[in-house]
């Protein structure tokens, strides 16, 4: 197994916990600054909960999306092997079936 597959065998993992780390992180931040009262605590009959989960969403997509570049890359990569290795499997049993 080369060097690059090893680096890359835990990608989604490590991707989807970043991207949940990230999330926590703003969730975090927000819900101390609505603690503090310098963002609101929620829009009319929302709950303050539902505002900061919400506001957390909305900032922690963007962040990951330029934070997490390099991981998504890796995951990509990945996921695009896995594919190829499936294709070849699959052509070599479909020649197999013809010899048949």
């Amino acid at each position: 197994m080369s060097t690059k597959a090893v680096s890359t065998k835990n990608a989604t993992l490590r991707y989807s916990a970043m991207r949940l780390a990230v999330f926590a992180a703003c969730f975090a931040v927000i819900w101390g600054l609505v603690s503090l009262r310098v963002l609101p605590s929620g829009l009319g009959g929302v709950s303050n909960v539902m505002w900061v989960l919400l506001l957390a969403i909305v900032i922690s997509a963007p962040l990951s999306f330029v934070l997490l570049r390099k991981q998504r890359d890796a995951m990509s990569e990945r996921i695009v092997a896995k594919v190829d290795e499936t294709k070849t499997r699959l052509e070599a049993n479909r020649k197999q079936e013809d010899l048949a």
